[in-house]
């Protein structure tokens, strides 16, 4: 299956299925010399591991990693490093009553059309657990971004209609939804739990900021670096839209509020989000993604079956009724590769 590599100087190739016996990544272009442990990475395992509490999966994955490969004594030897995570907690046969049948909001269809051929248990390759994968290749993207003193926070700003007021970056990971004001975080958790009772879900927004990147990343035309992110973002499955900083408020601005001016001391202000013309301005990098609600629901559905015939079903399994907690460690996972890649990129071009 094409499609499944990302980057071009600091690439990853992600693999397994969600029901499947493994998930894993090989990373190539890794800088030699480089201190990491399996320790290391599983920190950032853990913030997207299922089972974290009330309004997550209750699959019960540890998501322990091993690494296998590219690393000696500690260091990263500047080959192919190689990462797996075993599954142990699948339960294939809670798919079995709708396995010929196209959930909604799901890859059934497009999969079956595309390959003729489709892995039912639980989406297979397009289920939210490939994105583990990243987020381990991520770990290691972040550990060299730390010595070019990068770094990136993401949280939940929107969920279900309730919006952050404040941002507190202190108390992003003190909830369990990861939001960035801890008044809000209570009324969203509230707004999950009650529509998981109901077999629904909801969706919501969640910013990123990257600070500490130097002037100058990104190339000028097709590899722009707010196009580079947007594609890694939306290449994430629950993800539908993104915007970069002040975003689609733009359309109601005049040139006059919208431009950034600078002086002496740099820009006065940041509505381009830390991009200009495709390429860093030095300034922080923020944007903000859509997730649409967990398409996985217990509310009865219309949909068709493989022969065309219309059926009602109800998803069965353990799924997110909202997937934002669990996506922003992918939405700086995949942030974190596409910020190392142009870093080896603009160091690719100067030599």
């Amino acid at each position: 299956m094409a499609g499944n590599t990302f980057g071009e100087r600091f690439q990853i190739t992600t693999f397994g299925e969600s029901h499947g016996e493994a998930v894993g990544v090989i990373i190539d272009g890794v800088t030699p010399g480089v201190e990491i442990d399996e320790a290391y990475i599983q920190v950032q395992m853990d913030r997207r591991k299922p089972g974290q509490s009330s309004v997550t999966s209750p699959r019960k994955e540890y998501d322990k990693i091993h690494i296998i490969s590219g690393t000696f004594e500690g260091k990263t030897t500047g080959t192919p490093l190689s990462i797996i995570l075993y599954n142990t907690d699948m339960r294939p046969e809670a798919y079995d009553d709708i396995k010929n049948s196209f959930r909604p909001g799901h890859a059934d269809f497009t999969y079956l059309q595309k390959y003729g051929v489709r892995d039912h248990r639980g989406s297979g390759r397009a289920s939210g657990r490939e994105t583990a994968s990243r987020v381990a290749a991520g770990a290691v993207a972040r550990k060299l971004l730390e010595r070019r003193g990068v770094s990136i926070v993401a949280y939940t700003t929107e969920i279900g209609g309730i919006k952050c007021r404040d941002f507190i970056e202190d108390v992003i990971e003190a909830n369990p939804v990861r939001a960035c004001d801890p008044d809000a975080a209570i009324k969203m958790v509230e707004k999950i739990e009650a529509l998981a009772l109901a077999g629904d879900s909801c969706g919501g927004i969640v910013e990123c900021r990257i600070r500490g990147v130097h002037p100058g990343l990104g190339e000028p035309a097709f590899d722009k670096l707010d196009a580079e992110l947007a594609k890694a973002m939306l290449s994430i499955g629950a993800i539908k839209g993104i915007e970069f900083g002040a975003g689609f408020a733009a359309a109601s601005m005049l040139g006059s509020e919208h431009n950034d001016q600078m002086n002496a001391e740099g820009f006065s202000s940041n509505h381009a989000g830390g991009i200009i013309g495709g390429i860093s301005t030095g300034a922080e990098i923020v944007f903000r993604v859509v997730v649409k609600p967990t398409s996985s629901i217990s509310v009865p559905q219309n949909t068709i079956n493989i022969n065309g015939e219309e059926k009602v079903i109800v998803t069965k399994g353990r799924h997110d009724p909202c997937i934002c907690p669990r996506v922003v460690p992918v939405v700086e996972a995949m942030a974190c590769l596409v910020v190392e890649d142009h870093y080896k990129r603009q160091a690719a071009m100067l030599y």
